[in-house]
């Protein structure tokens, strides 16, 4: 299950000039820090003005899966869901016909 949190990180990010790439690397939640894999999907909102990204990614150790945003008004990262590995296991149910 996944758990909603809104709750405000820390977040090391990099930007990579010649490939012109932004990238979340490392996360500081709760007294842990998670270096961060790949971008797994990245979307843009917006609330009124404000213009939002949101990066969905895994750790490193494959441990935790995270949804996280960016305010671009006030370069403010917050956590929005967060899902341990256990949780992401995928079901299929198959259909006898």
């Amino acid at each position: 299950m996944r758990e909603s949190l809104d709750e405000p990180v820390s977040v090391v990010m990099y930007y990579n000039a010649s490939k012109r790439h932004v990238q979340p690397y490392q996360l500081h939640w709760q007294g842990q820090t998670y270096k961060l894999g790949k971008v797994d999907f990245w979307h843009k909102t917006r609330s009124g003005d404000v213009l939002i990204h949101h990066f969905s990614m895994g750790d490193v150790d494959g441990t935790a899966y995270f949804k996280l945003a960016l305010d671009t008004a006030t370069l403010h990262w917050t956590l929005e869901e967060y899902m341990t590995a256990d949780q992401l296991e995928v079901v299929y149910e198959r259909h006898e016909a």
